[in-house]
């Protein structure tokens, strides 16, 4: 789980930005992505695109 600690004299904006970039580091975005329920066509078939594209980088390079 990601937390920050905001400091005393720290303004909320500062601290929402660097608990965002900390969620960003973190990759939670994309696995929450990845687990959503519902999928439409279009995230489904770039998904498969990007997966097919990295399957044939993986097995050229072998």
């Amino acid at each position: 789980m990601t937390q920050i600690i905001v400091g005393e004299n720290e303004g909320i904006e500062s601290a929402l930005r660097r608990f965002k970039r900390e969620v960003s580091k973190a990759g939670i975005f994309p696995d929450i992505r990845k687990h959503r329920h519902f999928e439409t066509p279009l995230q489904k078939r770039k998904r498969k695109a990007i997966a097919k594209h990295k399957q044939r980088k993986r097995s050229f390079h072998n």
